[in-house]
């Protein structure tokens, strides 16, 4: 597996391309890791998260893509190789959802959120993004704690409900599920969450028609919608 690169640092392959920054530490409550992949070669990196998710100690072993196949659970896997031939072929990001089982033989239904890499030249590389799993992510105790510290203000924001919705149909996730994504996004980019849900929903009236492409579209927007929020609305 190649060295990993820890909150804070950026990324290169030597010859000045430069990936984007891993995520900060996630959330508690959430179960957030990240991954790359090059279209050349097929060469995968996981986080240390990703790696735990699938039963493996950081470094135990080489991510491939005959690996991540082999946990994918049966009645998906046909699917996700599916989605994988298309984005080597398109040069389109991996996303998804589905489920994988981990080497002690437990189910996890996750969400793959991923965009396109780039060198700097503008030129696809591959592609790189989350996993999101989805999985027993809250015990009770942090359950309540999350409800202490949430204001009731978010819940009833209509923006931040229309959002939640956009989310449920392009991931298949309950409310919950998507609540906490987008919860998420703003701890991630510093982006108040209500100021986060508007830009969302203004953008997505701007995506075209539903086809084939429609998740991946949607990941990039969703990885990147904190950067095209107004100034003023960003505080």
């Amino acid at each position: 597996m190649q060295e990993r690169r820890r909150t804070g640092e950026s990324s290169s392959d030597g010859r000045g391309v430069r990936f984007s920054e891993p995520i900060e530490p996630a959330p508690g409550y959430l179960n957030i890791g990240a991954f790359r992949f090059w279209f050349l070669g097929q060469r995968w990196e996981w986080s240390d998260e990703v790696a735990r998710m699938h039963g493996y100690e950081p470094g135990e072993v080489v991510p491939t893509t005959k690996l991540l196949m082999s946990h994918k659970h049966p009645d998906d896997r046909a699917h996700v190789q599916e989605l994988l031939d298309r984005a080597l072929q398109s040069e389109e990001s991996f996303s998804s959802r589905h489920r994988f089982i981990d080497t002690a033989g437990a189910v996890h239904d996750a969400i793959v959120v991923a965009d396109r890499m780039l060198d700097e030249s503008g030129a696809v590389l591959g592609t790189e993004g989350y996993y999101i799993d989805l999985t027993n992510t809250f015990d009770e105790t942090r359950q309540e704690v999350l409800d202490e510290a949430l204001p009731d203000l978010f819940e009833s924001r209509a923006a931040i409900e229309q959002a939640k919705g956009v989310l449920m149909y392009v991931y298949r996730v309950n409310a919950e599920h998507a609540f906490r994504v987008l919860q998420w996004r703003s701890q991630e980019t510093n982006v108040k969450l209500r100021a986060l849900a508007k830009q969302l929903l203004t953008e997505v009236a701007t995506l075209p028609s539903p086809a084939a492409a429609l998740q991946s579209q949607f990941d990039h927007l969703l990885l990147t919608v904190h950067e095209r929020i107004p100034p003023e609305h960003a505080g």
